[in-house]
């Protein structure tokens, strides 16, 4: 994420007020709650990671350890649980 010159965008006398604060120093000034987008909307990395899920998931009912599952896909086993878990508990809200 870069960032904008304070001098570039914002009039004198906002910089002078939010020096009072914070002189010199970097700040992040978040968006508004209307303008927010959820963790991942920017790129596919999203839909990969239920892809991947979903993948173990059958992995898993066809037949494959947690351990098997955890080598293959790079994964601590703990991690593996967890996504086994998720996925259990998708698939039944289908049902």
């Amino acid at each position: 994420m870069g960032y904008i010159r304070a001098e570039e965008i914002l009039p004198g006398e906002v910089i002078q007020l939010i020096q009072q604060y914070v002189d010199g120093a970097n700040i992040y000034i978040p968006r508004k709650q209307e303008n927010r987008q959820e963790w991942g909307a920017k790129t596919t990395y999203r839909v990969e990671l239920q892809n991947r899920n979903h993948m173990i998931y059958r992995d898993y009912l066809a037949g494959m350890t947690i351990y098997e599952l955890a080598d293959t896909y790079f994964l601590s086993e703990k991690s593996i649980q967890r996504i086994i878990r998720q996925e259990r508990l998708s698939h039944r809200e289908l049902t």
